[in-house]
Formats: structure tokens, sequence, C-alpha cells
């Protein structure tokens, strides 16, 4: 698969437990793939990379929806809340 026919995926913002120490704020959106780092924060990205790998190239996780799933940044104190959501 060629990296211009790899889906993409947008990350929305949807909540911030108390302050993002990359700036990230409620409502910000990035496009991302596993080419595309779209500007998210990189320990959200590097965490976030395996899942998104699986997607992008046809894997299934049972429990999730390919289609769109929530994703929780590894700061547990701080908290960022995505929906990733593949674009059409």
């Amino acid at each position: 698969m060629a990296m211009s026919e790899e889906p993409v995926y947008e990350a929305e913002v949807v909540s911030v437990l108390k302050s993002c120490s990359a700036g990230h704020e409620g409502g910000g959106r990035f496009e991302i793939n596993t080419h595309k780092t779209g500007g998210i924060c990189g320990y959200c990205y590097h965490d976030l990379f395996p899942t998104l790998m699986n997607m992008c190239y046809g894997g299934q996780i049972p429990w999730m929806n390919n289609q769109e799933f929530k994703y929780e940044c590894p700061d547990r104190y701080n908290l960022v809340t995505f929906k990733v959501t593949k674009k059409k």
C-alpha cells in the first residue's frame, strides 16, 4: 500500500482533565496516519501508533471500531481524551 493510499484519521480533543503540557485544548483537531503526526503531541502519537498502524493497514481490534474510537493520552494526571475518526 502506497503512502497516498493509506487512510487518514482525524484525532479531535474531546476533553482535557487538567492542563496539557503540549498545549492541546478541547476542539483541537489533527490529521494523522502512520506517516502524518498532524502536530499531535509526541507522547500521544508514540502511544497511539501501534493501534493506528493496525487500523491503517486493514487490521481489526475486536473491541474497537475501525471507523471511530476513543484514545486517552498516557499522561493520566492531565488526561487528554481524543475521538479518532477515519476520514472518508
